[in-house]
């Protein structure tokens, strides 16, 4: 069994950003689009809020 675990979940012009850590990968996003797509970078972040600030910035590139 993992220890993964989300951080935050939030609602940001109908995307929904995850920000989550994994015992692997450290610190990452994924961006849920309103058509159900998952998609995000596996980029390792090595806090919560970078994580949150890359995952932002993807949302803005989409928008």
């Amino acid at each position: 069994m993992t220890n993964d675990k989300i951080h935050t979940i939030t609602s940001i012009n109908s995307y929904i950003l995850i920000i989550f850590h994994t015992q692997v990968q450290c610190w990452q996003f994924r961006v849920i689009s309103p058509g159900g797509d998952v998609s995000g970078e596996l980029k390792i972040y090595y806090s919560a809020e970078a994580a949150e600030t890359a995952g932002r910035e993807w949302v803005e590139k989409k928008k």
